[in-house]
């Protein structure tokens, strides 16, 4: 449901407190100061579409900063993007200044300080989400702040219609799965101008793929946990769930999959080492995270053929002929470390595509 908050019936005396409070509630805690002498009149409209917040400010000449004291009264990291509709800012964050026009944009973090200053009455369409779901390095969002995008052409040109009538429809005339679909939409298109601006050209890969093998490394090592999933690991690595899949697209797998793959793999290994005491088939299922043996020795049979104990035996077979022993691989698959992959439940078997 849309809130608006407008200072037309404050009394004058009170209308920048109220501009204040009204502010800092709807969007984030800032000090606003007014740079004309005369009645203040301003206007804030806001809504949700899932966890994205869409905001119009409409107001008279003022300055509104994000302060550090103002930022330690703040629990959750976000990312903004203001579209500047009439009027001109300038904006400073990360020391920079950029001179935004209308018609431009800007990305700002929410949890380092910055400042807008409006020299005439303005409009502005002010896009908050979770930082976490943009899933992108914060090092890229820190790259694109404090500069003005322009939209008259390229990303931009196609970007600004689109956010102009986003921000102008009322969020509750979406079924809730249209607009949790609309919300991601916006997050896809925000990641993507972010990435666009840090690495002009397409040219720089590195980040991407030092993400991929941080998470290869987090799955290798709490392949253990039973409730290793996408979740878990996006909230590890402090990247959105959307993104995790997004990275290993190109990967020839899903995470839930190479979660699978490499638990088989490792339980393979030590069905087939020999000496002392041979541990029972559960007891290794649930060493390496499969809930349920019957559950494991399904899965390994379908990955490699033959159950978990004829596997232990051909093993056991193979090293008395004098052969070394082989590390299990399902028949069709990439070897461990370049498998790519979706969803994993709770025993750890991949989901299929379509469950994303």
């Amino acid at each position: 449901m849309s809130v608006v908050l407008t200072t037309a019936s404050v009394p004058d005396q009170d209308k920048v407190a109220y501009w204040n409070d009204a502010v800092s509630r709807t969007l984030v805690p800032m000090e606003v100061a007014p740079r004309g002498d005369g009645p203040f009149d301003g206007r804030i409209a806001t809504d949700r579409l899932g966890y994205l917040q869409v905001s119009t400010v409409e107001a008279d000449a003022e300055r509104v900063s994000r302060t550090p004291a103002l930022i330690a009264r703040s629990s959750e990291a976000l990312v903004a993007v203001a579209v500047q509709m009439s009027g001109t800012a300038t904006f400073f964050q990360d020391g920079r200044r950029a001179e935004v026009r209308e018609g431009d944009l800007v990305v700002y973090d929410t949890t380092r300080p910055y400042s807008f200053d409006y020299p005439q009455r303005f409009a502005t369409h002010v896009f908050q989400l979770p930082c976490r779901t943009l899933g992108v390095p914060n090092s890229d969002i820190r790259q694109v702040t404090g500069r003005a995008i322009g939209t008259g052409d390229g990303f931009g040109a196609m970007l600004l219609p689109f956010l102009d009538t986003l921000a102008s429809s009322p969020a509750d005339g979406y079924p809730p799965a249209v607009a949790d679909r609309l919300a991601g939409n916006v997050v896809e298109l925000f990641a993507t101008l972010v990435a666009e601006r840090a690495h002009p050209g397409g040219t720089d890969t590195d980040a991407p793929s030092h993400l991929v093998r941080r998470v290869r490394d987090h799955i290798n090592r709490n392949l253990s946990d039973p409730d290793l999933s996408p979740e878990r690991i996006a909230r590890a690595q402090r990247i959105s769930v959307r993104y995790l899949h997004r990275l290993f697209e190109g990967e020839g797998t899903t995470v839930g999959q190479l979660i699978r793959q490499r638990r088989l793999e490792e339980c393979g290994r030590e069905l087939g080492r020999r000496g002392g005491t041979a541990p029972t088939v559960s007891a290794v299922a649930q060493r390496w995270g499969f809930v349920s043996p019957a559950h494991f020795s399904r899965s390994f049979r379908a990955a490699y053929g033959v159950s978990p104990r004829e596997w232990r035996n051909l093993r056991t077979a193979q090293e008395d002929l004098g052969g070394a022993p082989a590390v299990p691989s399902a028949p069709g698959t990439a070897p461990a470390d370049t498998a790519g992959v979706h969803g994993a439940d709770r025993h750890g078997v991949g989901l299929a595509p379509s469950s994303r």
